[in-house]
């Protein structure tokens, strides 16, 4: 299999950045949404807390070696040709998710900042700009939360559109991804 896409198929790279982004991803809803099980100030709540954080951190620089790779390469082509208005959904979708993937970890790391707290990437401590303004960090927190919300309609609508075009339509648009069978 090619490193890098072709008009047949998404490249290695490609493949491998989307599923280690999609289990980054269930790890960081996983780790924030088990965090509340643990009372403030506990171990594995700050474990968890700091996991999300790593893991947002990871999305974030992952999402640029998937832009470079993907402009490296061609775009696989969806077989059987799919109608316009789906090709203009299926780029709303995806514009969305890469907006997702850039804002969320950014708004996250601000409003640590703005809040006064270190940012932790696996154990390496990010830098704290600025001075610090909690009602902000507040407020930027709000929508972080808000936006993660949203999220997981983003990630189910991506999902569930492969799987329908791979059970209804049977195009090739989920086997792209797919590591090839030999």
């Amino acid at each position: 299999m090619a490193l890098i896409n072709s008009k047949q198929r998404y490249g290695s790279l490609s493949i491998a950045l989307h599923w280690l982004v999609v289990i980054a991803f269930i790890g960081v809803y996983a780790s924030i949404e088990f965090s509340d099980s643990f009372p403030k100030g506990s171990d594995m709540r700050s474990f968890l807390k700091g996991l999300h954080f790593s893991l947002g951190l990871s999305i974030f620089i992952a999402l640029f070696v998937r832009i470079a790779a993907r402009l490296a390469g061609a775009e696989p082509e969806i077989v059987p040709a799919i109608p316009e208005k789906q090709k203009l959904a299926a780029k709303a979708i995806h514009l969305a998710l890469y907006l997702f993937m850039l804002g969320m970890p950014v708004a996250g790391y601000i409003a640590r900042t703005l809040a006064g707290k270190v940012t932790y990437l696996f154990g390496i401590a990010l830098p704290v700009f600025g001075s610090v303004n909690k009602e902000l960090a507040g407020s930027i927190i709000d929508l972080h939360e808000t936006v993660g919300n949203i999220g997981y309609f983003l990630i189910a609508a991506h999902a569930a559109a492969a799987l329908f075009h791979h059970y209804v339509q049977k195009d090739n648009t989920l086997l792209r991804m797919l590591p090839e069978r030999k």
